[in-house]
């Protein structure tokens, strides 16, 4: 099995106040191992230090999809062969030590809705029928269940509670904050507290490759504090275009969400830049396999 490299972001995307971190949120963050039945996938140092947990980001080599799916597609909504899908997940379940029948997959509609999941929900968008829609981000503290959401660019978010033994894993809602809303959940349901969670931004589209218009630009302005905001947003390669750093926007996110600075990772890894060994939506123009993110509490 070939070992996985990647293009880092540019280290200009670690700014001053980070680097005068001891352990800089943007560095080393993301490792990639080939489990015993031949499936590469990336793990976040950040998260193997917690030992009540199992997780995992998967790439796109290791399964059994052809064309633009080519070969660890895992998505039911595109037009790749089901069978295929299924065999994938099953691959990527084994690779993680656990089965399709544990996972729970949510159900993405750009909201910034998180779901509580119990263990009636096992096996569902995978092996069975859904019972919901419209989650965007779900937390449990059960063990056994893992918890799986889908990306292709967009910006993922684990979060792990060793003290409360809970866990939670979100999307996309960067401007709707479904960091906090994720924080919150883990509070409200299993009375977390935001000094023990350890946080990892995975995988997405780095501030290089993310070139927006600007309406989207001026949501993100409008959204954070006047220092924040010329971090992440700054002039783009054209007249009218910005550069948007959802990367930098989330650790924002997670810090006034009560996490500490020193419990937060930023994958140092882009989607876009590395699309021969990710999938991308900007670098494929849409033709192109889900990648996901995974994670559970030992059982």
């Amino acid at each position: 099995m070939e070992s996985l490299t990647w293009n880092k972001t540019d280290t200009d995307a670690v700014y001053a106040y980070m680097q005068e971190q001891e352990r800089p949120a943007y560095m080393d963050t993301v490792r990639s191992v080939t489990a015993e039945n031949g499936v590469p996938y990336l793990r976040f140092p950040m998260l193997e230090s917690e030992s009540f947990i199992e997780h995992g980001f998967s790439t796109r080599k290791g399964g059994v999809s052809t064309g633009i799916y080519e070969s660890m597609n895992l998505t039911f909504n595109l037009e790749d062969d089901p069978e295929n899908v299924s065999e994938n997940f099953r691959r990527m379940a084994a690779a993680l030590h656990t089965v399709p029948e544990k996972m729970v997959y949510s159900k993405q509609t750009h909201t910034t809705n998180v779901l509580k999941i119990e263990e009636h929900h096992k096996g569902m968008g995978i092996v069975r029928e859904r019972d919901f829609d419209n989650i965007d981000g779900l937390v449990t503290n059960v063990p056994g269940i893992c918890l799986v959401t889908s990306y292709a660019d967009c910006i993922p978010l684990f979060f792990a509670d060793s003290r409360d033994q809970c866990i939670g894993l979100s999307w996309r809602g960067t401007v709707g904050n479904i960091a906090q809303v994720t924080v919150e959940a883990l509070i409200r349901e299993y009375n977390a507290n935001p000094a023990y969670i350890k946080a990892v931004i995975g995988p997405g589209i780095c501030r290089g490759c993310y070139e927006v218009s600007e309406d989207v630009a001026v949501q993100f302005q409008k959204k954070y504090l006047p220092q924040e905001a010329e971090h992440i947003v700054t002039p783009g390669k054209s007249v009218g275009k910005y550069q948007l750093d959802l990367q930098l926007a989330n650790y924002y996110n997670l810090i006034h969400a009560g996490i500490y600075p020193e419990h937060i990772a930023v994958a140092d890894v882009c989607t876009c830049c590395n699309s021969d060994l990710l999938f991308s939506h900007r670098a494929t123009k849409g033709r192109r396999g889900i990648l996901c993110g995974m994670m559970y509490i030992k059982e």
